[in-house]
């Protein structure tokens, strides 16, 4: 009923002063009542941040910016993306988890970053922080070398050099807590080896370094590699798979070449502070439901070496808490830590 009707209705019944103070005071709290839900409807109505917590050109931020315009598209709103580096993701959550409950700035973040992190190092947030979206992307990682680099012409030579000489053979990664550190510390473990492990802020500074010859190798997703493997940069060695690449079908998996019997690989998604009303989560969620299953987002997912995802909230806040859970008890028991 519209205020000019609730007004009318007062007005030809029995007027009196009882009545006015109620139709007053019902005029008064139709705006109150409704202001939620109008706020909520109306999302969004100004450009939305999306957080990147590593260096430009690493696997986050390709990720973010192949999904930022679709979703800009079908939100009617610009995806403003921005990179925030630093402590292995840590530096972007903490902003995030401690940012407006709005809608208005969300993350691009891993398993790893929001669930792994907090049990290596001193972080400002946990899984609790962050209201989960929807996954958006996995992404397999693989052991990538300098294009000419003699020494390792196989993940098993690679093996061999780390075996003969331990603490000698340097290998970058992303940041602490990320797939791909824990990726090599699988490696070490299974395969009882000691690399001299050098963490970066990102895939892009540890790939400049290999490419420079500062590092002997970097374990790293396809999505960020591919472009300096396709420029003669840096070659495969290994995919850490149960099957090898459609990108690289010629390069075994670890697997093959050591039996070395690891699977790793990074699966990335989107969160927003906790407290995030239920509508607009459902509302982003449906965004990136819809972006994900788009030909070009597929395609451009493939041509990187990455699966599009999708899923519930509950299903991608269910990854992250296996994550975290399976981290708590590797911190605890010592086999897992920051560098």
């Amino acid at each position: 009923m519209q205020i000019s009707q609730l007004l009318q209705k007062y007005f030809d019944s029995k007027f009196n002063i009882k009545s006015l103070l109620i139709a007053v005071l019902g005029i008064c709290l139709i705006p109150s009542l409704g202001f939620t839900q109008t706020a909520n409807s109306s999302y969004p109505n100004k450009s939305i941040n999306l957080e990147i917590p590593f260096a430009p050109g690493g696997n986050l931020d390709i990720i973010g910016r192949t999904i930022a315009p679709g979703l800009s598209k079908i939100l009617g709103q610009s995806v403003v993306v921005e990179n925030r580096a630093g402590a292995g993701g840590a530096i972007a959550s903490s902003y995030v988890a401690k940012a407006p409950a709005d809608g208005y700035t969300l993350i691009v973040a891993t398993t790893n970053t929001i669930g792994t992190l907090p049990h290596l190092i001193k972080t400002s947030y946990q899984l609790e922080n962050f209201a989960p979206i929807s996954a958006v992307a996995f992404s397999p990682l693989m052991i990538v070398v300098r294009k000419n680099d003699t020494r390792f012409n196989s993940a098993k030579d690679l093996i061999a050099m780390a075996t003969k000489s331990p603490g000698k053979v340097s290998v970058g990664h992303s940041g602490p807590g990320t797939s791909n550190h824990m990726s090599i510390l699988n490696i070490e473990e299974v395969a009882k080896l000691q690399f001299n492990v050098i963490p970066y802020k990102g895939s892009a500074p540890a790939l400049t370094d290999l490419i420079g010859g500062q590092l002997d190798f970097v374990v790293d997703q396809i999505t960020s590699s591919k472009p300096f493997i396709d420029g003669g940069q840096l070659k495969v060695l290994a995919v850490l798979a149960r099957n090898r690449d459609g990108n690289f079908p010629d390069v075994p998996t670890l697997v093959e070449q050591t039996q070395i019997d690891l699977e790793m690989g990074t699966t990335t998604g989107i969160l927003a502070p906790s407290g995030t009303p239920p509508e607009i989560i459902q509302k982003l969620n449906a965004a990136i439901g819809q972006v994900t299953k788009e030909e070009d987002f597929l395609k451009r997912m493939k041509s990187i070496g990455s699966t599009a995802l999708y899923s519930s909230p509950a299903a991608w806040q269910e990854m992250i808490a296996k994550e975290s859970a399976n981290s708590k008890k590797l911190a605890l028991s010592g086999k897992i830590k920051a560098e």
